[in-house]
């Protein structure tokens, strides 16, 4: 999958989340600067797991208005917005499939969350087949944003 110009795209996952967001500067930025175009994935169906937080009714809209607000900050971005039935992970990879990377924004909400990187970001890491850039949200606006670059291959083991 390339541009008109021979450029593989930049894919991002946006949720309408403000990490979603921080994400998405990232990759629109990065995008930028490589002259590629930036695929914006919007995931239609949220996994449905107990531990799951429900999705705001307007999570899909706030995801949209990221992806304008990205479009009218970079015009020289060629920004596609393209929206998925699936779970993230499996959906994200898929429409990865020929880009040049994959960024996701990670859920860190405390060290523990922090350590797994999130876990749409876990499963992107780890079965993606191109690099895959895992984007925190700022803690402040003082504090630089911290990147992980790279596939991750994590196991866990549970002590009885």
């Amino acid at each position: 999958m390339t541009d008109n110009n021979g450029t593989r795209p930049i894919v991002v996952g946006v949720d309408g989340s403000a990490v979603a967001e921080a994400a998405l500067r990232w990759a629109t930025d990065e995008a930028a600067r490589r002259g590629s175009p930036l695929k914006v994935v919007t995931i239609a169906t949220r996994p449905r797991l107990a531990y799951t937080v429900p999705a705001q009714p307007d999570w899909v809209e706030r995801a949209a208005g990221q992806a304008r607000k990205a479009a009218a900050a970079n015009p020289t971005v060629h920004i596609r917005q393209l929206r998925v039935a699936g779970t993230p992970g499996r959906a994200l990879i898929d429409a990865a499939d020929g880009a040049a990377m994959l960024v996701v924004g990670s859920r860190g909400a405390g060290p523990i969350a922090r350590a797994l990187l999130g876990s749409v970001g876990t499963y992107c890491a780890n079965h993606a087949r191109c690099p895959v850039v895992i984007v925190p949200a700022p803690r402040s606006a003082a504090e630089p944003t911290r990147i992980h670059l790279g596939r991750i291959k994590a196991r866990l083991e549970v002590a009885r």
